[in-house]
């Protein structure tokens, strides 16, 4: 049988959770309550004297089994002490232990034994108790400073896992959005590639701008660029589905009218709101690569340089309306001449709609991006360092970080790439 412990103060069930103040997030400095589970004939649990620790108090509820201890298991208990003596089911003498520890996740836990039974003390310890008590060495300081430490032990050990859960569910994320971005396929082709992409929404990598670039069979290069309505995730997913369709149908042979009135459908069957719609620009550049076809459908009409300078692409007037606006709408397809030397910048709303200066009320808008690229055009920048900077110089001018998203590519032929 278990060593008595010294009767200096006995607490009852009804005397110790009166007024009992603090929970399981409660600081170690103030009151704490234990909820002892044992199987004492007389139905309490005798506590040591505590030494005067500035008011601050132990105070005890007792138990004799399990289904009486989950009633007593409120939230202004700190932590439970489990008599090891208790009989447990089957051959297993911590099973008992073992459902106190998966009855109570959130608290700190104590085994208590006898100093003779120092071996199933640590192997309490081992299946996850913070520490144990014997019996026959128990006073009232042990018993303070004890329980005081499970609770801080049990508070560090919870924080440490949450934090390491948190780590663990962004690298997942990360690992899944950058899966979700896309690789551009141009094996074969003589066109230079960059882009750069910055989502509006905080510690996201992945927004509801989207863009793609592949190359077909016959040796056209096609490059698309949109923008879903919104910030949040529901449009970062849609613009992912709406990129994937937009490959899968391009090397299925589509373009133009007939591709973008496809995605429209893709877009009716996905959107979760009859209100949500995407802007799109499409272009699929010929296997010589001195003239493109292009589509728009409510975007932004690109840049074209020639010469180390920067225009819009004509024609920017004469597209079609976004994605899910009109039910049987139209998206025509000009023919535009590039020539033998070029670039074509693709970008989204997100690049123009900030403001022109810090202060400034107007726009950036396409006038305002067409004349910042000529000057770093003048500087000598192109391919990757000329998307570096123009994103970081629209973010300046802005005075501060962009709400919307950004995304921005480059596509040039003819020239060496200085980023």
């Amino acid at each position: 049988m278990p060593a008595p412990v010294p009767r200096q103060r006995s607490a009852s069930v009804a005397e110790t959770a009166t007024g009992s103040t603090g929970s399981t997030t409660a600081g170690t400095g103030g009151d704490l309550t234990v909820l002892v589970i044992e199987d004492d004939p007389t139905g309490s649990f005798s506590v040591p004297e505590l030494p005067d620790t500035g008011g601050a108090r132990v105070r005890v509820r007792s138990a004799r089994n399990l289904t009486e201890a989950e009633r007593l298991l409120t939230d202004d208990v700190h932590c439970v002490l489990v008599d090891l003596a208790l009989p447990g089911a089957g051959d297993d003498d911590l099973a008992t232990l073992k459902d106190v520890l998966r009855l109570a996740p959130r608290h700190a836990v104590l085994a208590l034994t006898t100093s003779g039974d120092a071996e199933r003390a640590a192997e309490a310890v081992r299946v996850g108790a913070q520490d144990h008590l014997f019996r026959d060495e128990l006073d009232g300081r042990l018993l303070n400073r004890t329980v005081r430490y499970a609770v801080e032990r049990k508070r560090a050990d919870t924080a440490q896992m949450k934090l390491a859960e948190s780590r663990l569910r962004a690298q997942e994320n990360a690992r899944l959005e950058r899966g979700l971005l896309p690789t551009p396929l141009l094996q074969g082709s003589n066109l230079r590639f960059a882009a750069r992409y910055r989502p509006g929404r905080s510690r996201a990598l992945l927004g509801g701008d989207f863009y793609d670039t592949v190359r077909t069979p016959d040796g056209t290069v096609h490059a698309m660029i949109g923008d879903v309505c919104g910030h949040g995730p529901d449009e970062a997913a849609l613009g992912v589905e709406l990129r994937i369709a937009w490959r899968a149908l391009t090397f299925a042979g589509l373009c133009g009218d007939e591709l973008l009135s496809t995605l429209q459908q893709v877009l009716e069957h996905e959107r979760e709101s009859d209100e949500i719609f995407a802007t799109l620009c499409t272009i699929d550049i010929a296997p010589d690569g001195r003239r493109a076809g292009l589509c728009l459908a409510g975007h932004p009409s690109p840049l074209i340089t020639r010469g180390g300078r920067a225009e819009r692409l004509l024609p920017y007037e004469s597209g079609g309306p976004a994605l899910g606006l009109l039910p049987r709408a139209r998206w025509p397809r000009h023919q535009v001449q590039l020539g033998g030397v070029w670039g074509l910048m693709l970008f989204t709303d997100g690049l123009i709609e900030g403001r022109s200066g810090p202060g400034e009320k107007e726009r950036l808008g396409d006038e305002g991006l067409a004349a910042m690229v000529n000057r770093q055009l003048g500087a000598g920048l192109d391919g990757e360092a000329l998307l570096e900077s123009a994103v970081a110089e629209v973010r300046e001018l802005n005075g501060g970080d962009l709400t919307d998203d950004v995304a921005v590519l480059l596509l040039s032929r003819g020239t060496e790439p200085r980023g």
